[in-house]
């Protein structure tokens, strides 16, 4: 199952639905591939480059302002650097995101407001033939911002974690350490970047343009405090997973990097 389709769903819908009752919604209007909307091999290579954006500036800032005399960077070096990375990061996928989100919740909309996009290179084709280049940055502020927050409180907090667990905790620097810290790295991103996330997505998915704050204020007026976790477990179950596979790979790859590079040490 695609577990985007799900937040992106509870996120935009004008009713307040739970997990199981937006899954059901999903089956009755879509059938079971209504789970894959926006998925394709096009989706996937936005991801890469998203993903590949991220730690590329996160690991080439963290370490350009880290002295040489300092073991490992600060944590405002890591929180800035992860900050700035998950900013490129949001602008570079902004319409990968954006087609992501309309193609997800499009079954929500009236068959005469659907937009129909076959796969999300048609809908960037489209975007810029029916909304000029405009149409590519729809809610690029926000989602950069929501990238920068989640990648700070994702690769800060993860260092933040193993750091903790290896030197106050006496544990190895190993797989099981690693397991621990992307779990709980992924609980605090998910939870961090929540509000914005909503935000996001309802302002990708509305047919004209509005702020962050008239967005914000409406939620707040119909919703109260609860729109700021609106579909948490979804994204949970998504970023979780995500976070721990994403940090279980790199530190082997780190490791094999090392071990051909460094075999000294």
């Amino acid at each position: 199952m695609s577990l985007d389709s799900e937040p992106v769903r509870m996120q935009t819908s004008l009713l307040r639905q739970g997990m199981i009752q937006t899954l059901w919604s999903v089956i009755k209007t879509d059938g079971p591939l209504g789970f894959y909307k926006g998925t394709s091999w096009g989706q996937a290579n936005w991801k890469v480059l998203y993903g590949t954006t991220r730690f590329a500036i996160y690991e080439t800032t963290k370490t350009k302002y880290t002295s040489k005399a300092q073991a490992k960077p600060s944590v405002i070096v890591n929180i800035g650097a992860a900050s700035l990375a998950g900013f490129a990061g949001g602008v570079v996928g902004n319409p990968a995101d954006l087609a992501n989100v309309r193609m997800q919740g499009d079954s929500a909309l009236a068959a005469d407001a659907r937009r129909n996009y076959k796969n999300v290179l048609d809908a960037c084709w489209r975007f810029g033939e029916e909304e000029g280049w405009r149409g590519y940055t729809r809610g690029v502020w926000t989602n950069a911002s929501r990238a920068s927050i989640m990648t700070a409180s994702q690769l800060a907090s993860y260092d933040g974690f193993k750091t903790v667990l290896i030197e106050e905790a006496r544990v190895g620097d190993n797989l099981g350490t690693h397991f621990a810290a992307s779990v709980l790295a992924g609980l605090v991103a998910t939870t961090v970047s929540s509000p914005i996330d909503v935000m996001k997505s309802q302002i990708m998915s509305l047919p004209s343009r509005t702020s962050a704050f008239k967005v914000a204020r409406a939620l707040w007026q119909t919703e109260g405090f609860r729109w700021l976790f609106r579909g948490w477990i979804p994204s949970f179950m998504r970023t979780g997973p995500h976070t721990i596979a994403t940090f279980v790979f790199l530190e082997q790859q780190r490791k094999v990097y090392r071990q051909l590079y460094f075999p000294e040490m």
